[in-house]
């Protein structure tokens, strides 16, 4: 394995407190050392020249659908990799709801296995219950020895008060986070996009807010009780976010996410009928929306992840109510970060580092990564906060054109994704 000299870059790494310009030396697929801008020099090494761009700690993303096993016609564990390491991407936590559904210590090691063609990491999310029903619990045990990094059903809730708080104590005694996505469909069913306005004005069944916070409330009175680690998936809501916020205040070990599309788009997007704009949980209220961004202000949400949820075409241009729920979002998380956060909401690129690096890492125990630190893995993102360009989701590296935002004009942009030392993507 090659070094490599990163030279003159804005170094940005909140677990180190360090935000400075600095040379880097990766070698043998770890940070070998840092010095001052220029100080660094190593015969024979690979050099980037990153004067006036940032050096990041790998972005990790927690929320990914690659859809294998069963579903390649959507996405690959390598085409969806691939997209990740175009958007800036060294990490991504595969969810379960491929098919068959990830709920064995043997899909765990297929999902990682070489023969995948993966070019950034691969944490599998193993399901929490025997094929996501809802009933039975997986061997955590099993699969954490297996490389899953957490639990989850994700795509469908626990309801069951009963199993969540098996599920939550079972996974406290290995020390790893439940995802929820918490969703009552008992008051979902039929539903296809966000209750209001929007909706009444399409005639479509909407989604109540209630929907998703009474789940969370029920889930963070069980992780009180159980000292347990409970992780809210891609949050959506002002009421949601008020339960997480007095969770933390009380010091739980509670944590949430939110997707790109969360914090930018609002159901008024869904225009008429337009399934590039449905997802679950749905796009929300202008309302919800402004929480939403408070909430990543104030530190209330730990970390952007991209829900990214590749559809095949057909799967999309049918009726609203019929259409696939989801879309891709590997390369776009990044400049819609940068242009609405940053730019639009004056959010400091370093809380936009921690969001996609540091505290990702933290959330799902990934110990060497989210950080630039002498010894840590050489996990990098380098990117540029201020290119101007256009997304044209026709070139994107995903098997799958399921985005709202083809076409759309952003600032910022990953430059380079460097993987364990070596270099997986670079404009």
């Amino acid at each position: 394995m090659s070094e490599l000299l990163i030279t003159h870059g804005r170094v940005l790494d909140p677990a180190s407190g360090v935000d400075r310009q600095m040379d880097i030396l990766l070698s043998d697929g770890h940070v070998a050392k840092l010095g001052e801008a220029g100080s660094l020099e190593r015969n024979g090494a690979t050099v980037i020249k990153a004067k006036g761009l940032i050096v990041a700690p790998g972005f990790i993303d927690l929320h990914v659908h690659l859809r294998e096993p069963g579903q390649h016609h959507k996405e690959t564990i390598a085409t969806g990799t691939a997209a990740a390491a175009a958007g800036g991407f060294t990490s991504v936590c595969a969810m379960p709801n491929t098919a068959p559904v990830n709920d064995s210590p043997e899909i765990t090691r297929w999902m990682q296995a070489p023969q995948r063609g993966a070019v950034v990491n691969v944490f599998p999310v193993a399901a929490a219950t025997a094929g996501s029903m809802g009933m039975d619990l997986t061997d955590y045990a099993a699969l954490k020895e297996a490389g899953a990094v957490a639990v989850t059903d994700d795509g469908r809730p626990i309801l069951d008060d009963a199993v969540m708080r098996e599920a939550l104590a079972a996974a406290a005694k290995l020390d790893i986070p439940v995802v929820q996505h918490a969703e009552d469909t008992r008051l979902t069913a039929g539903c296809s996009m966000n209750l209001g306005a929007a909706s009444f004005r399409l005639g479509l069944r909407g989604m109540p807010n209630s929907a998703e916070a009474i789940v969370v409330e029920r889930d963070i009175r069980l992780a009180r009780a159980l000292n347990a680690r409970l992780h809210v998936a891609h949050i959506s809501t002002l009421e949601a976010l008020r339960a997480v916020r007095q969770a933390k205040s009380e010091g739980l070990r509670v944590t949430s996410e939110i997707t790109p599309h969360h914090f930018t788009l609002v159901d008024d997007n869904v225009g008429e009928f337009d399934t590039h704009y449905k997802m679950n949980p749905p796009l929300r209220s202008a309302a919800d929306r402004q929480a939403l961004i408070e909430g990543l202000t104030d530190g209330t949400i730990d970390a952007i992840a991209t829900d990214h949820a590749p559809h095949a075409f057909h799967e999309k241009q049918v009726e609203f109510e019929r259409a696939a729920f989801g879309i891709t979002g590997l390369e776009t998380a990044l400049p819609l970060a940068i242009t609405v956060l940053h730019h639009y909401f004056k959010l400091p690129l370093w809380r936009i580092v921690e969001l996609l690096s540091s505290n990702p890492a933290k959330i799902f125990g990934l110990s060497g990564r989210g950080t630039l630190a002498v010894g840590s893995h050489a996990d990098i993102t380098v990117f540029d906060p201020k290119k101007k360009w256009t997304f044209d989701a026709s070139q994107s590296k995903s098997k799958s054109r399921n985005t709202p935002f083809d076409g759309w004009s952003f600032t910022g942009k990953a430059v380079a994704t460097i993987v364990g030392g070596n270099i997986v993507y670079q404009q």
